[in-house]
């Protein structure tokens, strides 16, 4: 692939999906910022295993859903590198429970965490990527933005709304060939769906027409595709990448 610039930074990157971007992206060429928030020794390896493999990547600490600590991850990233090409919005969280028994503060935690994270990284994004004259930034959000999930009142929003979110941003990014979009994964192997138990998973698996959970390299195989010039003319899109259960 083709890209506009050099390096990416990727939030949340040192495990699961993050993690699989990083790997991607470093073999399509790109340095990649691998953003960790605790268990350096998670972010060190992958680091490790990249660097093992030929490509580029660095470390930077910080918690995404602090601006101070974010807007200094991205200055780092400045001093070291000169610019920031692209930027993947990969962190967030989940904290499940039925609406009717759910705390404010178990709602608006989670938006802090998962959405208004990603607003300060789109934010900075677009104020460097202007003054370059290039880049791109990829929201990754979730096929439960799109339909709504029993329990996930509180992610379902935080996910929903980095859609919209993503829709404004190219909008005011367009005039300057700054491109935003989301990918919005459908269930994943990871961790997260692991724990679910098997008569969830069955019933899942009978609804998605390719009849499989999907692997975390497709996300990033998709995200290399939008922040690539292969993707120049699209902006404001949500790719949806669930094998089919939502279409």
């Amino acid at each position: 692939m083709e890209f506009c610039g050099k390096n990416v930074l990727i939030t949340g990157g040192s495990k699961g999906i993050g993690a699989e971007i990083a790997k991607v992206l470093a073999r399509e060429g790109l340095k990649v910022w691998i953003n960790y928030r605790s268990k350096p020794e998670l972010a060190d390896a992958l680091q490790k295993e990249i660097i093992e493999n030929g490509g580029s990547a660095a470390v930077v600490s910080f918690d995404a859903t602090k601006e101070e600590e974010f807007l200094a991850g991205i200055e780092a990233i400045l001093s070291s590198d000169g610019a920031l090409a692209f930027l993947v919005n990969n962190a967030g969280i989940t904290n499940d429970k039925l609406s009717m028994r759910m705390k404010t503060e178990e709602f608006t935690s989670i938006l802090e965490s998962n959405l208004t994270s990603s607003f300060i990284g789109c934010r900075e994004a677009l104020k460097i990527m202007r003054k370059q004259g290039y880049g791109a930034v990829v929201n990754i959000s979730s096929i439960i933005g799109e339909i709504g999930n029993v329990g996930q009142c509180n992610y379902a929003a935080s996910k929903g709304g980095m859609i919209a979110m993503t829709k404004s941003f190219a909008k005011e990014g367009g005039s300057k060939g700054i491109r935003f979009n989301c990918v919005t994964p459908g269930f994943i192997c990871s961790d997260m769906t692991k724990g679910l138990k098997e008569e969830v998973k069955q019933f899942y698996l009978q609804n998605i027409p390719l009849g499989r959970f999907g692997e975390g390299k497709e996300i990033a195989e998709s995200v290399a595709f939008l922040l690539s010039q292969g993707a120049s003319y699209i902006t404001g899109e949500v790719l949806k990448v669930n094998g089919g259960l939502y279409m």
